[in-house]
């Protein structure tokens, strides 16, 4: 199945991603391409909110394939963006996080904070905060928020839009059934910080 959005022929708008080595994919291009300043405030966006990140490049990777699970989106999930400071070995303890041996206390609050956002948002209550600051700042939180809000929303609409063509083999494997980020070998490191 293609996507179920029919991308443009034109030129597809690319996001820059200065000081790193690599570029994203075009994941989607030819369908951006039908809003391309739509997709230039995104990318611009991208930019500033990694930019101004406070936290790890780790903490922000294991959220985001975290919630790309939850969102069935195999895009997300088939992308590695900090291969250097997530394993893969790493990202098959994202199957169980709350046993997982080598993720820290504040990873694993990170990711169950993520969870709920995911999966039911309204259980966020004041102990879920509380909790959270035991390894969070008030802008941490903010930060943390905003990356599981960008995830959530254009995960789910890179699951909708099935852009599935251009992935890695094992991810087109078994396209009607729930797929994981885990337990693959040929997911598609966008770059290394290195």
């Amino acid at each position: 199945m293609s996507a179920r959005i029919k991308p443009v022929a034109a030129p597809p708008p690319q996001i820059s991603t200065p000081g790193k080595k690599g570029a994203l994919p075009n994941f989607g291009g030819g369908i951006w391409a039908h809003r391309p300043k739509t997709f230039q405030a995104f990318s611009n966006f991208y930019q500033v909110r990694a930019d101004e990140a406070k936290f790890e490049p780790r903490l922000s990777e294991l959220v985001r394939l975290r919630i790309a699970f939850h969102n069935q989106c195999r895009t997300c999930m088939a992308l590695r963006y900090a291969p250097e400071s997530v394993s893969e070995g790493d990202v098959c303890s994202l199957e169980k996080p709350e046993e997982a041996p080598d993720l820290t206390p504040r990873e694993r609050a990170a990711l169950h904070f993520a969870d709920l956002f995911a999966i039911n948002h309204l259980a966020i209550d004041d102990k879920v905060f509380d909790s959270l600051r035991e390894h969070f700042n008030e802008g941490e939180l903010v930060e943390l928020s905003i990356w599981c809000a960008v995830c959530v929303g254009f995960g789910r609409m890179g699951a909708t839009w099935h852009l599935t063509d251009e992935l890695p083999e094992s991810y087109k494997a078994n396209l009607d059934g729930r797929e994981t980020p885990w337990g693959h070998d040929d997911a598609y490191v966008v770059y290394k910080s290195n």
